[in-house]
């Protein structure tokens, strides 16, 4: 054994790689952001913004496609012709006001209850990919299988608030039918919150009544259980399938994400502040009928961001206006006091590559940065979606998790304390034996799992693995050691009795035979 320079003995690397392999999994609480956040718009300027976007929804209307919704807005009185529906911008300040700025998400582990809202964010997985890239590295269609992997991967990672909802597409399972087993699997294999599938409004509602099987028909109702997203089609469209969906979630007093979907420079004007105030619009229409639905509702002020390509026309990730933007949104969301989604670690990269990192990494800074509260596709998301990695799910977990890091501010809890170890240590010493450093080593400086930091010679020794090939062993080991948090086997009992009955009536129209 060696001394260190306070005479105590040395045991500093052997305690510190105990500890290294003893992390605790828990999930971490909501993100309370304690940094100043990026906000390039002066109040001028917002009010700018939003008297553009009030006089697109005064004078342009927005096309409500949904005979129900017509109806419910002609009862607001609001002027409607044909599928046009005009919005007087006072009719929208006042029902917007009842949005709640504020709720907690209720998980089936209270342990696992989220605040939300204000200064509160929480990660998500990424949704909806056609394909993955599995722990092979291979890209192809997934399975039922791949879906519960990712939905136990999501469950161990600390920072994963959420076990979303159809992270891959299963491709085993018939359409129509995908939704039920789908949102069965978000909730057998995480007992955190998690997403609510949204294709048509009866799959909105298998949602909702499973929901109230896991957690009480009355308990949902007045408990933000689960959460649905509302996707417009830019500029100025929403559908019935959206707005359908939109009623399911907004009666049972679920939280929907109200989300314009934006290729700026082709379903939006080529300019920075003309798309903020086209998205704006449409994002407020959208809210406000959420509380034409259901006055109080809980509702999600969302968009997707992308910008295209004028060489090729191709969605494009991390580029400077997108973070321009997510700085503009998190600056009128919170003008209006209503909370806001973004999409997070987005890439155009078809494998896990360094554009893939670097895109990723400057669309999180920008989200952390511009104060988002509901951070999407944190996880996993490549290839403009396309695929999910499972190499980079791992590692999007964990650059989130030091950005989270990161947006919690310095910590000043043991500032005198680590102030005296300098005058016990002196000029010349080290630190790394000392019992300030043993006892808060582990806290005080991020130390990343996936990321390499050894000699070249050490990391050739240990047989010079990159990055994509730890992150696939890290994944297997979890999966390995997965602990599934069982239902209540009446609860299990009933949501499968009910998946079972909804699969007898709903006709499996696309066979499983039938390629993709």
């Amino acid at each position: 054994m060696s001394i260190d320079a306070v005479g105590k003995v040395r045991r500093g690397r052997g305690v510190r790689k105990a500890l290294r392999e003893t992390r605790d999994i828990k999930m971490l609480p909501a993100l309370k952001r304690k940094l100043p956040l990026i906000e390039p718009m002066t109040s001028d300027q917002i009010t700018r913004i939003d008297a553009a976007s009030m006089d697109i929804l005064e004078n342009v209307g927005v096309h409500f496609r949904d005979e129900i919704a017509l109806a419910d807005w002609k009862g607001t009185g609001a002027k409607v012709v044909d599928e046009l529906v005009y919005l007087d911008r006072n009719l929208v300040r006042e029902l917007i006001t009842t949005i709640p700025e504020t709720f907690t998400y209720h998980a089936r582990n209270a342990a696992n209850s989220l605040p939300f809202g204000k200064d509160h964010g929480i990660f998500i997985p990424m949704t909806g990919a056609p394909y993955l890239r599995d722990l092979e590295d291979v890209r192809r269609n997934p399975t039922l299988e791949d879906l519960a992997n990712f939905h136990k991967l999501s469950h161990m990672l600390p920072v994963i608030h959420s076990s979303a909802h159809h992270i891959v597409e299963p491709y085993d399972h018939p359409i129509s039918q995908r939704h039920l087993r789908i949102t069965y699997s978000s909730m057998k294999h995480s007992d955190k919150t998690f997403m609510g599938m949204t294709t048509s409004p009866k799959n909105a509602e298998d949602v909702i009544q499973m929901c109230a099987i896991l957690f009480g028909d009355d308990y949902i109702d007045t408990h933000p259980v689960v959460t649905g997203n509302c996707n417009g089609n830019s500029p100025l469209v929403w559908d019935e399938t959206m707005l359908g969906a939109l009623r399911a979630f907004c009666k049972r007093n679920q939280p929907i994400l109200c989300s314009p979907f934006v290729l700026g420079g082709a379903n939006t004007p080529a300019s920075v502040p003309a798309t903020v105030a086209q998205l704006n619009a449409e994002a407020l229409s959208a809210l406000a009928y959420t509380q034409v639905v259901k006055k109080g509702c809980p509702a999600i002020y969302g968009h997707y961001l992308s910008t295209v390509s004028m060489k090729s026309g191709a969605p494009m990730a991390g580029t400077p206006e997108i973070s321009l933007m997510n700085f503009m949104i998190g600056q009128m969301a919170r003008f209006y006091g209503i909370p806001w989604r973004t999409s997070n670690t987005l890439g155009g990269a078809k494998t896990f590559d360094a554009q893939a990192g670097y895109e990723s990494a400057m669309t999180m800074n920008a989200v952390l940065m511009a104060g988002a509260n509901y951070m999407w596709h944190s996880a996993g998301w490549n290839e403009a979606g396309m695929h999910c990695s499972v190499a980079k799910f791992i590692v999007d977990a964990e650059i989130c998790e030091m950005g989270y890091r990161m947006a919690e501010g310095v910590n000043w809890n043991d500032f005198e304390a680590a102030l005296s170890a300098v005058s016990d240590v002196g000029p010349g010493g080290h630190y790394l034996g000392h019992p300030h450093t043993l006892e808060h080593f582990q806290k005080a400086f991020f130390m990343p799992e996936m990321f390499d930091n050894n000699s070249i010679e050490q990391w050739q020794a240990e047989g010079a693995i990159e990055i994509n090939e730890r992150a696939l062993k890290k994944a297997g080991m979890m999966l390995n050691e997965y602990e599934e948090p069982k239902l209540d086997e009446g609860v299990n009992e009933a949501l499968l009795e009910y998946i079972a009955r909804r699969e007898r009536e709903i006709p499996a129209a696309d066979a499983l035979n039938q390629e993709y």
